[in-house]
This record gives structure tokens, sequence and C-alpha cells, in this order.
């Protein structure tokens, strides 16, 4: 029996949930052919050689099983029409494994330390991803502080005036007022001297008629005292 590992390289960003599926779905080829599965190996992200697909860097995995090779093209097919993968290749560790139940137990062993590594690290980056977030939260409630202090400063400063503000807002008010003050008066004033100019044209008037009148009358007094005859005036005028 011969000892074969296959490297998978799938895109990065493939959710767990996916590669597990591509995953079992090659345990299940080896089921089917016979062949003995051993471990795989989680290599985590790694930089490509080159650009593929425009990826510039690829999730490794690496597969071990034991088997006589008839496995080997049925494996390569399937990963073949997983648009996940990027590349695979197939390489022959061993060409003959003398004990496989003591290479069975090896490669459960190490996959077992594989994954306890696998527990740590993720339990440590959870750690790290949560202090993270606490220190951005901290960060982010300081600026909005920081941002409130302006307008609470510019309404306290809207709200109380200061001891200078005050006697300068008065002095104000007073002028304002006295400026009212005196244009009512002037106002006031006005509109007395206007009355008193009207009353005084008006008895004025009255007065020229009245003496006009007078006159007129005393006029047509002496007109006919004139034209009416004294009686020694008709004495005379029957004499003659």
């Amino acid at each position: 029996m011969r000892e074969y590992e296959t490297t998978v390289i799938v895109q990065p960003e493939i959710s767990a949930e996916g590669t597990e599926a591509i995953m079992n779905k090659m345990d299940s080829v080896l089921a089917e052919q016979g062949s003995t599965r051993l471990m795989c190996s989680d290599l985590g992200k790694r930089k490509l050689a080159y650009e593929v697909r425009k990826f510039q860097k690829g999730h490794y995995y690496v597969l071990s099983f034991l088997d006589d090779g008839k496995v080997v093209s049925e494996l390569e097919r399937n990963l073949r029409i997983e648009e996940s993968v990027l590349r695979f290749m197939t390489v022959k560790v061993e060409d003959q494994v003398a004990d496989m139940e003591m290479r069975k137990e090896q490669a459960r062993i190490a996959e077992a330390e594989q994954e306890k590594r696998a527990a740590e690290k993720a339990a440590r980056e959870a750690e790290e991803a949560k202090a993270r977030a606490e220190v951005e939260a901290q960060a982010a409630k300081e600026e909005q502080l920081k941002a409130a202090e302006p307008d609470a400063a510019a309404a306290e400063g809207a709200s109380v005036e200061s001891p200078e503000e005050v006697p300068a807002a008065s002095e104000a008010a007073a002028e304002t007022a006295g400026a009212a003050e005196t244009a009512g008066a002037a106002e006031t004033a006005g509109a007395a001297e206007t009355a008193g100019a009207a009353e005084t044209a008006g008895a004025a008037e009255t007065a020229g008629a009245e003496e006009t009148a007078s006159e007129d009358a005393v006029a047509e007094a002496a007109e006919a005292e004139a034209e009416t005859p004294t009686s020694g005036d008709e004495g005379e005028e029957e004499k003659s």
C-alpha cells in the first residue's frame, strides 16, 4: 500500500462551511474507492507563487491517504469541477507502507494535536478581536464626548450672559425707550400745534366774517337814511 498526499489550494474568501464541504467530498471519494484516509492538515492562507484567477493568496490543505494509486484520478476529477479550488496536486510520499496500523495511529495523534492547536488559535483570535472591539468602542465614545463639548459650551454661553453684556443690553434698551418717548412727545406736540393753528385760523375766519357782516349792515342803514326825506324839506317843497 502506498501513501499519497494531495495538496489543495482553495479560494481565500471561502467560508469554513464551504471548505468543510469540499473536504467531506474528498473523504467520501476515498471511502468509495476503498482507500484509507490518514489526516487532513490545514496550512492556512499563504501567498501564491503567481496570480491565479486574480487571487494573490490561497488557503492550503494537505490530504494524506493510503491507496494503491487507483483513487488518484477520481479524486482529482472531483477537485477539477470544484469552482472554489484554485489548484491541486497529488504526490506519492511512500512507495510501500510496511506497518499500516502504526501509520494510522501516528496520523491520528498528529491530527488530534493539529485540532488542539487550531482550537487554541481560534480562542486567542476571539480574545484579540474582543479586546480590539472594546478599544474601538472606547475610542468612539471619547470622540463623541469631544464632539459634544463645543455644542454644550455654545449652549451654555447662549443661555447665560456675561456681566459686561447685561449693562450694555440694559443701556441699549434704555436708549431705545428714550428715543421712542422723544419721538412720541414730538409727535404729540406736532399734533397739538397743528390743532391750535387750525383753531386759530377758524376763529380768525369767523371774526372776519362777522366784521364784514357788520360793515354791510352799517352801509345799508346809511343808504336808507339818505333816501328818506326829512319833514322840513317836505314843507319847503309844498310852499314852492
